[in-house]
């Protein structure tokens, strides 16, 4: 029985997780695209920076909003529906952006493209949890989260030579850049229903004994965690705790990080004399790349410590020096200190995760994730926001580098506050 689950285990990771990691590629992509169209935006409808903040933060208040009412939806129609219908409508309305002529539709479109992404991140983890034996997930949630940091680090490569198709077919640079990489997103969401199925005895690429493996593995899971439930009111206390509450302030302190590099890195290096569209875009991924590397070896070291805590709050103290510098020092040598501050708080992500999985009760861990990730995508509508205004205000987003740098500070010594931070059951098995 285990080698016909390894076997099952292994055709898995070669078929399917690649293709979540592709689509989470897309899902990045779109979300992020208008930080190399920003410039373009303004100068061509009149979109300034205030105004971009505030449409890129709006995406975030949906995704809020919407979350949860997606997440009962998936589980009414199935991962393998879900993630299609997801993915279509978000290619879809990304695409439509090529319609902006101002910033009420630009708003609406970017509220509308939050809430068509709402639930794709818990849908995926949700579809790991019906087809993976617990040994297994954290790995592919690992290489899952990966996706992102090669998007970001892609992003600026691909969106530079579509922003130069400028007057191509009578349409502008940044109309180019949406409409293509969001009706990428639509083809690969076809793509994604014909290569998913909806249940394991379903899946004709599997053999009889491999199915029966897989569903015996995870229904004996399941059972197990019945057993472990707590009654319902100790449930709420527990979500409602100190301790979650510190899980979400961290995790927006993370967020208001990555996004506030997601959305105005670009116009930073922008900064930087004789930069083009294209030389825009390669530089911008130089941070994302250092990112990956990082988050490699910060995987490494939890791995071989068994202890996130200090890696995490390490991370954030990394990522403040390098967002402090990258304020004070002239734009070719701030885009060096961007590099590690990405280097800190990408590798804080997946190390935060490790954390609510080795301190809340497994009755909670998943209702409490949804809540600290709900909250937490919050930073996303502060940051861009944020950087706007001060934008607006003094024509540099010098300020908002520094106040950036003081909240990861901050960040940092709140990780020492939570409670029980104990290693992993057993080695490798993190959460990212």
């Amino acid at each position: 029985m285990d080698g016909s689950l390894d076997t099952a285990v292994a055709k898995i990771f070669r078929r399917t997780v690649p293709l979540f990691i592709v689509m989470l590629i897309c899902n990045q992509l779109n979300r992020s695209n208008i930080g190399y169209a920003q410039a373009h935006l303004e100068a061509s409808v009149g979109i300034g920076a205030a105004a971009y903040g505030f449409g890129a933060g709006l995406f975030f208040v949906a995704y809020a909003l919407f979350e949860l009412p997606s997440n009962i939806m998936m589980e009414r129609f199935g991962p393998k529906v879900w993630l299609t219908r997801i993915m279509v409508t978000w290619g879809l309305v990304s695409a439509a952006m090529i319609f902006v002529r101002g910033p009420i539709l630009f708003y609406t479109l970017r509220f509308l493209l939050g809430a068509a992404e709402a639930g794709f991140f818990p849908a995926i983890i949700y579809y790991f949890t019906r087809w993976l034996p617990g040994t297994h997930r954290s790995r592919a949630t690992a290489m899952f989260v990966a996706g992102s940091s090669i998007a970001a680090a892609i992003s600026g490569p691909l969106s530079g030579p579509l922003l130069s198709l400028h007057g191509a077919s009578g349409l502008a640079g940044w109309q180019w850049l949406f409409g293509i990489e969001g009706l990428l997103s639509v083809v690969v969401g076809l793509v994604a229903y014909r290569l998913l199925d909806a249940r394991i005895d379903e899946a004709e690429w599997l053999r009889t004994e491999e199915k029966a493996a897989l569903i015996e593995r995870i229904a004996a899971e399941d059972l197990a965690r019945l057993e472990q439930k707590a009654d319902g009111a100790s449930r709420w206390r527990q979500l409602l705790s100190p301790q979650v509450l510190l899980f979400c302030t961290i995790y927006f302190v993370i967020q208001l990080s990555i996004y506030a590099n997601t959305f105005w890195l670009p116009t930073i290096v922008r900064r930087i004399r004789g930069t083009t569209d294209i030389t825009v875009g390669l530089l911008s991924s130089l941070p994302w790349l250092c990112a990956i590397v990082a988050m490699y070896f910060a995987g490494w070291a939890a791995d071989r410590w068994g202890r996130s805590k200090p890696l995490l709050a390490a991370s954030l103290v990394v990522a403040c020096i390098g967002t402090f510098l990258a304020a004070v020092v002239s734009p070719a040598p701030a885009l060096f200190m961007l590099c590690i501050a990405a280097m800190g708080f990408k590798s804080a992500s997946p190390l935060f995760w490790t954390i609510p999985q080795s301190t809340l009760h497994p009755a909670v861990l998943a209702p409490a994730v949804a809540v600290i990730n709900s909250l937490g995508n919050l930073g996303g509508f502060v940051a861009p926001f944020g950087f706007g205004l001060v934008k607006a205000r003094t024509g540099e987003v010098t300020y908002g580098l520094y106040a950036l740098a003081f909240t990861t500070l901050l960040g940092a010594l709140i990780v020492f506050l939570i409670r029980n931070d104990r290693p992993p059951t057993r080695p490798g098995d993190l959460r990212p």
